[in-house]
């Protein structure tokens, strides 16, 4: 269930959701919407929600590898997902 792909419903959600702003933020996510939308699992769609939860200087530092996740961020979905957005 968790590896399965979002529904459209749930992306267009995901994608609302993930409006930043911080124009870099915005940049950065929707990259990764352009080569990732098609193959977002819900488990995936969980980590970049628990990623959105923080605040827009904090979520940037992790982009640009400023900082690594800590606490509760720093599960391996939440990893996977944010070495994604980096790339």
């Amino acid at each position: 269930m968790l590896d399965e792909r979002i529904d459209e419903r749930r992306l267009s959600k995901l994608k609302w959701r993930c409006r930043r702003g911080l124009l870099e933020n915005d940049l950065l996510i929707e990259r990764f919407f352009v080569r990732h939308e098609a193959d977002l699992t819900v488990r995936q769609a969980d980590a970049i929600g628990r990623l959105m939860d923080l605040a827009d200087n904090d979520l940037l530092d992790l982009l640009l590898r400023r900082t690594e996740p800590t606490g509760d961020l720093d599960a391996p979905d939440v990893r996977q997902v944010l070495e994604l957005m980096r790339a």
